[in-house]
């Protein structure tokens, strides 16, 4: 018989991950897996508990929990040769790669989303000798998803990141940064950038709008030097998917990034706290296979329902 591993966060968003357990753990069976779980415990819990379900020869991984969880159950597997195809479902506050691939927010919709898809191989970004699944940046911006406090997060879901963001919008400031890419340098003041694997980023569903899980690269976004009331009326433009031919935005694909500055800049990773610049960052085409819809359009407009 197959075996499934399920990792799960039992503190996620609003506790939804030990919630759901019970009816995730039957359906699996009524699949055909012998299914276990292990709830996390701590920082990298998560990744330890991947990399030896890897170890030991399981057929399917489920992490359920936010993209903090999931960070960690990419990170366990990647580095391993045996690489057993990976199912999500999203209980956190923002599950900004589960959107980006279509999981429906409601845990039972989510969980058949699974059990009905097929394991596809999809690409993910390594910085440094650390994996995403989603997003890695750098700035003043990126401080924001792991400032949020975690109680405020369960109490307020992704309202939190609003709230907090406002509050941090006066301090923002730009920092001298030397960015390369694939035929692309730049030396100047700018206010973060942003390395993307979808177009779902932050809460914005179309932030990088030509994003693709399959193509072999990554998604560049550059903010320069803004005002205040300019980053606003640009974050509105995000929302829409507006803003990347506006004059402060550079926005291309590559292959590989890499950021140097002469200041601290702390890099943000799938929104957990990734290290500090320099950084070099690196597309891994087709690295782990993820199980989806069959005739999902991975570069399609898209978003998960409810």
């Amino acid at each position: 018989m197959k075996r499934a591993r399920v990792i799960y966060n039992p503190t996620s968003g609003r506790e939804e991950a030990k919630r759901m357990l019970p009816d995730l753990l039957d359906q699996l069976e009524m699949a055909g897996y012998e299914a276990s779980a292990h709830a996390t415990k701590g920082k990298d819990d998560a990744t330890v508990a991947a990399r030896t379900a890897c170890e030991r020869g399981y057929d399917l991984i489920v992490a359920s929990g936010g993209d903090g969880t999931l960070y960690e159950v990419i990170n366990g597997m990647a580095d391993h040769p045996n690489r057993p195809p990976l199912g999500i479902i999203p209980s956190g506050t923002t599950n900004d790669f589960a959107s980006a691939i279509g999981i429906p927010k409601k845990s039972d919709e989510a969980i058949r989303f699974m059990l009905e898809g097929t394991a596809q191989p999809i690409d993910i970004g390594k910085m440094n000798d650390r994996y995403f699944i989603n997003i890695a940046g750098g700035g003043s911006l990126t401080t924001l998803t792991y400032e949020v406090p975690i109680k405020l997060k369960t109490l307020l879901g992704q309202m939190a990141y609003y709230v907090k963001g406002i509050e941090m919008l006066p301090k923002l400031k730009p920092t001298m940064m030397r960015i390369e890419a694939d035929n692309f340098l730049l030396e100047e003041e700018i206010m973060l950038f942003l390395v993307a694997n979808s177009q779902s980023v932050g809460g914005f569903p179309h932030l990088a709008p030509n994003a693709s899980l399959n193509d072999g690269l990554l998604d560049a976004i550059l903010l320069k030097k803004t005002n205040l009331a300019e980053a606003v009326r640009l974050a509105a433009a995000a929302l829409r998917g507006e803003h990347p031919n506006d004059p402060s935005v550079i926005y291309f694909q590559t292959s590989y990034l890499k950021a140097a500055s002469p200041n601290e800049v702390l890099v943000n990773l799938d929104g957990e706290l990734g290290g500090a610049l320099p950084c070099e960052i690196h597309a891994m085409p087709s690295h782990i296979q993820v199980l989806m819809k069959k005739d999902l359009s991975l570069t399609a407009e898209r978003g998960a329902t409810s």
